[in-house]
């Protein structure tokens, strides 16, 4: 069975367990996600059935939005409640000066990845050895902030969101905030992926795949036979003829092609849309 939807991963449990019962719940053994959520994040998990499962990179998925909960003097290495080691009382912050705090995260941010985060060093990630109490050294990542702001202040809890490009770490936006408010530390005590580009939670509603693709259609005017049994095209039977990727509609299936030096490839070939 071939699907496409909006999953919504619940706290506590890793993407995989969980994709291992959606899995059981549909009946289907091949599956994949994409944007691995942790254990201590919930929210949106794009999930892939059969042959679906190729079409997580052509999909409109950034930029992604979260929703998190800042615990202002909370210790944590992991950046969040997994190793809260100490919690520093802090007096209450005007609220215009937590507004400006979250806000000024908007641009372009250089900041420190958290050491507990999945990046490989020599092949081994990153939480691993912090978690075995190895040193651990991260480059500076760079991420866009498109939109950030206030959602709720009750001391010494800040919930913010935050719309951003892929890759960007919520937990050290938080330390962000916290820094910019004079506080050494700030760890999040929830976290919450509310969309992934133009997919939010629909009760897993199967998606239409055509509205979905974050690549232009293009329109094959030679014989319909050859798309429909994934024969050679020529490009002079193709009305854009750039480079780039492209997807063709064949009614009830859809093929993605490349165009590369005049040359027309099959990035994937006849994928169902139901």
């Amino acid at each position: 069975m071939n699907r496409l939807f909006v999953a919504y991963k619940p706290a506590g449990i890793g993407s995989n367990l969980f994709l291992s019962k959606l899995k059981r719940k549909y009946n289907n053994k091949k599956a994949g996600f994409s944007g691995t959520l942790d254990p201590f994040a919930k929210g949106v998990l794009l999930v892939g059935f059969g042959s679906h499962t190729k079409l997580f990179r052509f999909l409109n998925k950034t930029p992604k939005t979260y929703r998190a909960t800042l615990w202002l003097g909370a210790v944590s290495d992991s950046l969040d409640t997994e190793t809260i080691r100490h919690v520093e009382i802090l007096k209450e912050f005007p609220h215009a000066m937590i507004e400006e705090a979250v806000k000024s995260l908007e641009g372009e941010l250089t900041y420190d990845p958290p050491i507990f985060s999945a990046k490989r060093i020599n092949g081994e990630r990153a939480y691993d050895l912090a978690r075995a109490g190895k040193e651990v050294v991260l480059n500076k990542i760079n991420s866009t902030i498109y939109e950030s702001k206030l959602i709720n202040y009750s001391h010494p809890f800040v919930t913010f969101e935050a719309t951003v490009s892929e890759g960007t770490y919520i937990r050290s936006l938080g330390l962000i905030i916290a820094k910019k408010l004079g506080v050494a530390c700030g760890s999040l005590s929830a976290l919450e992926r509310l969309s992934e580009g133009i997919f939010r939670y629909n009760n897993e509603e199967i998606l239409d795949i055509k509205n979905s693709l974050n690549i232009p259609q293009n329109h094959y005017l030679g014989e319909s036979d050859n798309l429909k049994f994934g024969r050679v095209l020529a490009l002079e039977d193709l009305q854009n003829k750039e480079d780039g990727y492209y997807w063709l509609d064949n009614n009830d299936t859809i093929s993605i092609i490349n165009i590369e030096n005049e040359q027309v490839k099959y990035e994937l070939g006849r994928i169902h849309t139901c």
